[in-house]
């Protein structure tokens, strides 16, 4: 977390298998519009300026390349991370399985320390049949939120939060839990979030550090469009 004489600076960085939504997930979130066209391998950096209980943020998104090839570069975007997004796509079962074999791994061995959200992608294909064809003839089915949420407590992410990029639904959510992972205590439960509901699967042991941040979902305010900075420069 970079400290700035104005706005304070929070590194989001997303992380998880190639193709499986992660570049929609940040353009959808950054431009407020899902990316009809062209949808490039990595999303640019950008920010967007977020304001929590009146004080003012710039919320950096960082992507990241999933592909094997990348294995030695994705690393060097880990340093600075206040907070990871390791995704899969509910309808791709492999890349629910490599988040426990591989993403898990690799940011115990570089952000040990790093709090992190498992986020399920493209819950609009949950139902397609197209994809459900494809599925059943490699006798598989989509992904269960109570999978995700088993997973995300048996790997000690922060919450399991599920969206699409498409349509947008939940999509806010997983950004505003990702800055409520940042701001608060390091010791914390796991929670189950389903579009704008949350589900405690255990008391919370250590209270909030400023009852704001208890209604953040309504407490948050984005501005209109993402904004280009020298985010990069400023955390190093």
């Amino acid at each position: 977390m970079a400290h700035g004489s104005a706005a304070v600076m929070l590194k989001c960085v997303v992380v998880g298998d190639g193709a499986v939504g992660k570049t929609c997930l940040l353009m959808s979130y950054a431009n407020d519009a899902f990316p009809e066209e062209y949808v490039p391998t990595v999303f640019d950096h950008y920010a967007v300026s977020v304001t929590v209980g009146g004080k003012q943020y710039l919320l950096g998104l960082y992507d990241t390349a999933g592909q094997e090839d990348y294995d030695r570069l994705r690393p060097l975007s880990y340093p600075m991370t206040d907070v990871f997004l390791i995704c899969f796509s509910v309808v791709n079962p492999a890349s629910f399985q490599n988040v426990k074999e591989e993403w898990v791994p690799e940011l115990k061995e570089y952000a040990p320390n790093v709090p992190f959200l498992l986020v399920g992608t493209q819950i609009d294909l949950r139902d397609d049949p197209k994809t459900l064809a494809r599925l059943n003839d490699m006798k598989e089915k989509p992904v269960s939120v109570e999978q995700g949420q088993k997973l995300a407590k048996e790997i000690g992410a922060y919450c399991y939060v599920e969206c699409s990029a498409l349509t947008q639904k939940g999509l806010k959510t997983v950004f505003d839990e990702a800055i409520i992972a940042i701001l608060t205590p390091k010791k914390h439960t796991v929670k189950k979030r389903i579009g704008s509901r949350c589900i405690n699967c255990c008391l919370i042991t250590e209270e909030w550090p400023n009852q704001e941040l208890t209604s953040l979902s309504s407490d948050v305010a984005y501005s209109t469009s993402p904004l280009h900075t020298a985010f990069d420069e400023s955390l190093n």
